[in-house]
């Protein structure tokens, strides 16, 4: 061995003996998607981390230039004014999220339904003048929803909408999409250490330094009262999501109504629940724990054992 590769090697014996350097955890938030996303990340330092966020926000807000049925030119939006039995040429993230959506849709027998777009903008209108929807209207939104009269060609890539007048609303898979999607960002930075929150949808990677799980406080909405009602449970490499009506709810003629929209009657839930669902990923704890609500305990288990890997806990 020559002297210059005598150096080297002891070099790398005397580095291999080095601790490796200590992580710090970095938090950030971003408004998004008409909620609040949080990142916690564990990291070298902060610049890493804070490279690592901006590239999961900035994907984020990509997403929401697809989904948002707010926004009069997102790709959603664009899709839905073509028009019945046109074939549109989709993003991947549309096709995507639509084939999930179509899949969660036969599994919980339609009650989670992404065409329910008429539905959700007559029940827009109710929060604000607190008004049923009127029966006429009510029908012809029914009428409209219906996850069979979505059609995807893989081959071609493209959506066709079936029904005249349909409109689509993801909103109920969206966020967690959406997560799924931030998380990956960071996992590409090399931070796996990480989970990404968006309201009550979580996608959880790697446990933290020296631990098995990240611990998660999920709301129960057993009462009012914030502190009270948090459980603790701890998971990681998966997502989580919790839904119910403790706060977004409507009352009318001393009647209160859910802001969780059965598709199957067009009205707003009117009996108190909530659910959460912990699942391999957060588009698919998203959208079932709106379905859980929508189909009761009984039903809603019973679809729910039909998924590998999710579990399900309803408010006591």
């Amino acid at each position: 061995m020559t002297s210059a590769a005598a150096r080297l090697f002891l070099l790398l014996i005397l580095l291999a003996g080095l601790p490796a350097r200590a992580l710090e955890r970095f938090d950030f938030s971003a408004p998004l998607m008409f909620t609040t996303f949080r990142i916690s990340v564990h990291a070298e330092d902060r610049a890493q981390a804070e490279k690592a966020a901006d590239a999961a926000f900035k994907r984020i807000a990509a997403l929401n230039a697809v989904f948002s049925d707010y926004e009069p030119n997102s790709e959603l939006i664009l899709t839905c004014n073509v028009g019945p039995d046109k074939p549109v040429k989709v993003s991947t993230d549309l096709y995507d999220l639509v084939q999930r959506s179509l899949e969660l849709a036969e599994i919980t027998e339609g009650a989670f339904d992404i065409t329910c777009g008429n539905l959700t903008h007559l029940w827009r209108r109710t929060k604000r003048t607190h008004d049923l929807p009127p029966a006429a209207r009510l029908q012809q939104a029914l009428a409209a929803t219906d996850w069979h009269a979505l059609r995807l060609d893989a081959k071609a890539h493209t959506l066709t909408l079936l029904k005249p007048g349909m409109l689509l609303d993801v909103g109920g898979i969206a966020k967690g999409y959406a997560a799924d999607a931030g998380l990956k960002v960071l996992r590409e930075h090399g931070l796996k250490q990480a989970l990404v929150m968006a309201g009550g949808d979580i996608a959880i990677g790697d446990p933290p330094p020296g631990e098995d799980a990240w611990e998660i406080k999920l709301r129960q909405f057993a009462s009012a009262n914030a502190e009270e009602d948090l459980v603790s449970v701890r998971l990681h490499n998966c997502g989580v999501s919790t839904s119910g009506d403790l706060y977004q709810f409507t009352e009318i003629e001393g009647k209160r109504y859910s802001h969780i929209v059965s598709p199957f009657t067009g009205m707003g839930l009117t009996e108190r629940v909530a659910c959460s669902v912990s699942a391999p990923d957060c588009t698919t704890s998203d959208a079932l724990a709106t379905a859980m609500c929508v189909l009761g305990r009984e039903r809603g288990e019973k679809a729910a054992a039909k998924v590998k890997g999710v579990t399900v806990k309803f408010a006591e």
